[in-house]
């Protein structure tokens, strides 16, 4: 593939994301791009909704173009692969399409391939799918995926078997590719932690559980609000954070608030400055049903904070002897139990541990950068 360079010099990544909005994938993503060689290699993002969201305006500060296509609806898929037809065909800037929505990655990374000439890449993400149809039509747009693009990626074993198959993980078609966070910025501080807490109005002497993620069902909120019910009745100084938006988090209000909870529970919203929040906490829980390798169990571990896992999250999670996981199928008072039984300890930073265990995104964009410079001069192209 000889390098076709944009009006600016650049090579021009396509990253295809649902929307450009705070979250897991998009946060890791952006990290690489505020540490990647912007000399060489420029970051431009296709989302599936014409919103204007979180992240753009920081994309296009430092030179990125944010595209649309219409959202995958299945009734409207002759309209979904003309817009990737037409946008492919008006773009020949771009050498690689780094697709991160896999649930409609066989439709998307086909027409880029051929109509842009694109290599392609699927990034998995997610050990999982939701339930019912939209699952089930995920399955099926996710069949054989490792055959209809150039690489794949994944940020976990889980995660690469769930979207490849275990026989195209055991034949070294995927390529792993750890969910790297700005490791430094992460450093436990004691200032920015009482700092925060008195402008949210916590008490010194309070323990906060925290948690940092969307409300969606897969992140099992109703079940964390029973873990915190059941601390709370065990020691009143417990309070619960909730980092986070989404579909489900008015839902979560009215469940707190019919608990009689409601004082004790913080709904922050969607914060940039995410790691002062963890800065805050005194615990970390993810009850997820399923995750392909979170970040934020990764930022927790690195700010220091012990929490528990589900046992559904993959064990490359566990970087550091802060974390263990646990059953969600146990009654919420064992995990409030545990939770009571470690939450006061001596805090310090896990920043190194991190580091060593890969998670640095600056070693990683180094990594990818050469990637995508020897796809770009056919050192990488299959």
């Amino acid at each position: 593939m000889m390098q076709r360079l944009a009006n600016d010099g650049r090579i021009h990544i396509l990253h295809v994301v649902g929307r450009l909005d705070i979250g897991g994938a998009e946060s890791r993503i952006m990290d690489l791009y505020r540490n990647i060689d912007r000399e060489q290699i420029q970051f431009d993002f296709m989302q599936h909704t014409s919103d204007i969201c979180a992240y753009q305006n920081e994309v296009e500060s430092m030179g990125g173009h944010v595209y649309h296509v219409p959202r995958f609806r299945i009734y409207n898929i002759l309209q979904y692969r003309k817009s990737w037809k037409q946008f492919m065909q008006a773009h020949p800037e771009i050498q690689i399409v780094h697709g991160h929505m896999t649930s409609v990655a066989g439709l998307y990374l086909p027409i880029a391939k051929k109509y842009g000439n694109a290599y392609t890449i699927a990034h998995a993400r997610s050990a999982g799918v939701d339930k019912g149809i939209k699952g089930f039509v995920t399955n099926i747009f996710r069949r054989n995926l490792s055959e209809k693009c150039n690489q794949c990626f994944t940020c976990s074993d889980l995660a690469g078997v769930a979207v490849f198959g275990e026989r195209a993980v055991q034949e070294g078609k995927v390529k792993m590719i750890p969910n790297a966070i700005s490791v430094g910025r992460f450093e436990y501080q004691e200032q920015k932690r009482n700092e925060l807490r008195e402008a949210l109005g916590i008490e010194k002497d309070a323990y906060v559980i925290g948690h940092v993620g969307r409300f969606n069902a897969v992140k099992n909120h109703a079940y964390m609000l029973d873990i915190f019910e059941c601390c709370y009745r065990r020691d009143s100084k417990c309070r619960m954070m909730f980092v986070g938006d989404g579909g489900l988090k008015e839902e979560m209000m009215k469940k707190a608030k019919d608990k009689g909870l409601e004082k004790y529970i913080i709904f922050t919203g969607n914060q940039k400055n995410v790691v002062d929040y963890y800065q805050a906490m005194d615990f970390f829980i993810l009850p997820s049903f399923y995750e392909g390798l979170p970040g934020t169990a990764i930022e927790a571990q690195a700010t220091g904070l012990r929490g528990i896992l589900s046992d559904r999250v993959t064990k490359e999670a566990l970087v550091t002897d802060l974390m263990k996981q646990m059953s969600i199928d146990l009654p919420a008072d064992e995990w409030a139990k545990e939770i009571l039984a470690k939450i006061v300890y001596q805090r310090t930073s896990h920043v190194e541990q991190v580091r060593e265990a890969g998670y640095d995104v600056e070693e990683q964009a180094e990594r990818l950068s050469e990637f995508y410079l020897g796809v770009c001069n056919n050192e990488n192209r299959d």
